[in-house]
């Protein structure tokens, strides 16, 4: 669903621009409680992640692919607000580097595929767990659901935004219609991509996953009649926990160097939703060229590598990398703000009962 640039008129795509920027600094100061030692490096890996299965488009329809959006994942993995921060580092690496999203359009991106499906997914996520049971089942099933409804609400986010910024003239019915349409049966392959990644997490090591954090109520002990809660694990537990997560990040990094590189070249080469979408209803008339239509990695492919094969796999494999070192590098910066921070003083009052 990336939005290339023409679509949507200069205004409306600063507008947009100006609540992404502000979307992001806030997240950038929720993100702070979100992150640790241990999840720091997981969510520039859960970023690379979304770029490398981006890369991996699916049939859905006659003549028309998609793939994942990848905002319910951040969401339930690494939290809403780190969860709109892994989507516009993906957005703006794919942006810069692979010519993949309008520069000017950037804003809108960020908004529709990042904020939009982050803060929808979330909401559906934590009021599905209000009612189902504590399981970790009931994690994986309310993320389906969450992945599901995001994607079509993105589709109506963006026709929302097309409606006041469109630079032609199609019935907005149509539009809606057409991009809901198609982008529900695109949730469809989100969900299951989302259920399964969360599911692969959760088996292992449910404690790195923001969404099923509290799960489990925690051990009572009743001491002199009354129930405390049991003491936390010992020392020696946590030091086999870290070393489990590098297991947790070392694998995911493989899996995503393995999907862009690999299993990337197998993706559909159909027109996504939102391309399929634009060519029949007229939305694309004035669409322009990319401005780093140059770049040597323009299209998922590296520039002077006849073979599409090792082009394309060489662009992923360089994609995945760059994006786990900028998200790893952005996230452990504002994990080390976090920490630098001077805590506030407890008060030496006694509490008021």
């Amino acid at each position: 669903m990336h939005v290339p640039d023409g679509f949507i008129n200069a205004p409306v795509s600063v507008a947009a621009g100006v609540a992404a920027a502000a979307a992001v600094a806030v997240s950038l100061r929720g993100a702070r409680r979100e992150l640790d030692e241990r999840t720091a490096p997981l969510a520039g890996l859960v970023a690379a992640f979304i770029f490398a299965v981006q890369m991996l488009n699916f049939p859905v329809a006659a003549g028309t692919s998609g793939h994942l959006l990848g905002g319910a994942l951040a969401a339930i993995l690494v939290g809403p607000y780190t969860g709109v921060l892994c989507v516009s580092v993906v957005l703006l690496m794919q942006g810069i580097l692979f010519a993949d999203g309008g520069l000017t359009a950037l804003g809108v991106n960020i908004t529709v595929m990042g904020v939009v499906t982050v803060v929808t997914a979330h909401l559906l996520f934590r009021g599905l767990l209000r009612v189902l049971p504590p399981t970790r089942r009931s994690v994986t099933a309310a993320g389906f659901v969450a992945a599901l409804l995001s994607v079509p609400a993105a589709a109506a986010a963006f026709t929302a935004v097309y409606a006041v910024g469109g630079t032609t003239d199609v019935p907005l019915g149509k539009v809606l219609t057409a991009m809901v349409g198609v982008h529900v049966l695109i949730g469809i392959g989100e969900a299951l991509i989302t259920a399964a990644t969360v599911g692969a997490v959760i088996a292992v090591r449910p404690d790195l996953v923001h969404g099923a954090r509290g799960l489990a109520a925690p051990l009572k002990l009743r001491v002199d009649g009354a129930l405390v809660d049991a003491p936390a694990a010992p020392a020696p537990a946590a030091a086999a926990a870290g070393g489990s997560t590098k297991k947790v990040w070392a694998t995911g990094l493989v899996t995503a160097l393995v999907l862009a590189g690999f299993v990337s070249f197998y993706a559909s080469a159909n027109p996504d939703g939102l391309e399929k979408v634009a060519a029949d209803k007229g939305i694309d008339e004035k669409v322009e060229e990319h401005a780093a239509a140059g770049s040597p990695l323009a299209d998922y492919g590296v520039k002077d590598v006849d073979d599409a094969r090792l082009s394309g796999g060489l662009a992923g494999v360089i994609g995945v990398g760059v994006t786990v070192v900028a998200g790893t590098g952005i996230f452990w910066a504002v994990r080390r703000r976090k920490a630098d921070e001077p805590t506030t003083p407890a008060s030496t009052s006694a509490p008021v009962v």
